[in-house]
């Protein structure tokens, strides 16, 4: 079955990830587009990614790495970055990381929200072995998908200084299914999400000797490249 073009009857999105550099490997790519568009665009990352640069002590890092990510979101249009500041590496799929979520989706007041993979591998099921996702993406998902009924429900966290936000139209979760439900065509985007990961400079440069422009040109054509030349983001959507 051919996929479905993302739906375009919505206005403000607001885009969740586990750590810095998570929304730059590939869906970037489509927050460019939807920018483009005239769309409103925010992003909430749960930790500063702290823990994610060997040799580098998470006092130091942290401020690096928001940093970074101010600079990418900047590159795809986003001005809006919020931090939540739990802690890299261990983040846990509890009430309080759904009550933080729920908090922030009641101040951003979106109508579309889009998370990350969040499923237990980057392969398919029937590859093995298979190549582990990480445990806070897994974790970060879930909780996002919950938040979202959270966020709504005015008797769950009423605790919470933000007033319930029903306005959640479409939850979207960028997918590694091939081929995905829903995408959104990026071939005019991919030069700025390429910059756009590129702004991860210290990061990719702890990961590899090779030159940061081209694991980041490498790592948005795994994303975004299909096997008949097309450039697209796949998603599977959920209503809100």
């Amino acid at each position: 079955m051919a996929p479905l073009p993302f739906p375009d009857d919505w206005h403000r999105a607001l885009v969740v990830a586990a750590h810095p550099d998570d929304i730059e490997y590939g869906a970037a790519a489509a927050v460019a587009v939807w920018t483009a568009a005239g769309k409103e665009v925010h992003y909430l990352l749960a930790t500063r990614g702290e823990a994610g640069i060997a040799g580098l002590p998470p006092a130091e890092a942290g401020p690096l790495r928001e940093d970074e990510e101010r600079r990418s979101a900047a590159v795809v249009g986003v001005s809006e970055v919020e931090f939540l500041d739990h802690r890299d590496g261990v983040l846990v799929a509890d009430l309080g990381l759904r009550r933080d979520l729920a908090a922030a989706i009641r101040r951003h007041r979106p109508d579309l929200v889009v998370t990350m993979w969040g499923g237990d591998a980057w392969t398919a099921p029937e590859v093995s072995p298979g190549a582990l996702n990480s445990p806070d993406h897994r974790a970060l998902s879930r909780s996002v998908l919950d938040a979202v009924a959270d966020a709504a429900n005015e008797w769950i966290f009423p605790d919470l200084a933000e007033t319930p936000w029903s306005g959640v139209e479409y939850v979207a979760v960028h997918t590694v299914e091939r081929p995905p439900p829903h995408v959104v065509d990026v071939g005019d985007a991919v030069e700025t999400a390429v910059a756009s990961l590129t702004e991860h400079r210290r990061y990719l440069a702890a990961l590899s000797d090779d030159p940061v422009e081209e694991q980041a040109r490498r790592q948005v054509d795994m994303a975004t490249l299909t096997e008949d030349g097309q450039r697209q983001v796949g998603f599977r959507l959920w209503w809100g």
